[in-house]
């Protein structure tokens, strides 16, 4: 690549507006920049068409401008929060994307597995978090967890977020917790019923995913965990699956 080319931030989609569907922004307005491509292969991932590298082929390499101009479009100039997801976002180059939207009024949220620390956190409004428990079969590099702290300098509000599916995730949660009691923690039951990488018309199992949210909330009332706040997935429950919403 010529050395004066800007960097491209791979994107697999951008869209809304649409509600943040989890965690501390649950049901804030916002537009969506999904990266491709992602360190890690959780073992129930609901996002393979931005993890897999076999759909590659459907990633847009984009520049911050190509990818501001869409997001701009979608807000009608309005400025509002955008969600930079993945996928792992945190192996793209996007500090320069933050600081062009920054100047234009709107904020941004990342969410991450914090396996990659990058100077750019420092310049977030809202970092979220989010070790994988045992479930998805990947393991936690707390030092790197640490250095993606170091890295955000205390300036975004910065929280955990995690999935839990079972006993063994609700433990490992509760350590999260421990490691870094001065983040808020937020817990959410697992989708057990993720689209394919192909389709996002799988029909997903409410019914299950609720039992999962009130095993859940008795969990942590019954442990007195009350510095843990338990919220659904709002779009899953809006609408299931769905990709794009």
């Amino acid at each position: 690549m010529n050395q004066m080319e800007p960097p491209s931030i791979r994107v697999s989609e951008i869209f809304g507006p649409t509600i943040q569907g989890e965690g501390v922004l649950i049901g804030l307005p916002t537009v969506f920049v999904r990266t491709g491509g992602c360190d890690y292969r959780c073992s129930w991932c609901d996002s393979l068409h931005a993890v897999d590298n076999r759909f590659r082929s459907d990633w847009q390499a984009m520049t911050v401008e190509q990818i501001w101009d869409q997001v701009r479009a979608l807000s009608g100039g309005e400025p509002l929060t955008v969600s930079l997801s993945g996928g792992n976002p945190a192996i793209q180059p996007l500090g320069e994307l933050i600081e062009f939207g920054h100047r234009e009024g709107y904020r941004f949220a990342l969410e991450t597995q914090g396996s990659v620390a990058r100077d750019w956190f420092s310049t977030l409004d809202t970092l979220v978090l989010s070790p994988k428990p045992p479930s998805s079969q990947m393991s936690t590099d707390w030092a790197r967890f640490e250095a993606c702290l170091a890295a955000a300098q205390g300036r975004p509000l910065t929280v955990l977020k995690l999935a839990v599916f079972d006993d063994e995730d609700y433990a490992y949660a509760k350590d999260a917790a421990a490691r870094y009691p001065h983040l808020p923690i937020y817990l959410q039951p697992g989708n057990h019923t993720p689209p394919s990488p192909d389709t996002d018309d799988v029909i997903i199992d409410i019914t299950g995913v609720m039992r999962r949210m009130d095993w859940l909330v008795n969990k942590v009332t019954h442990d007195r965990w009350f510095e843990a706040r338990v919220l659904p997935q709002l779009h899953v429950l809006l609408w299931g699956n769905t990709r794009g919403v």
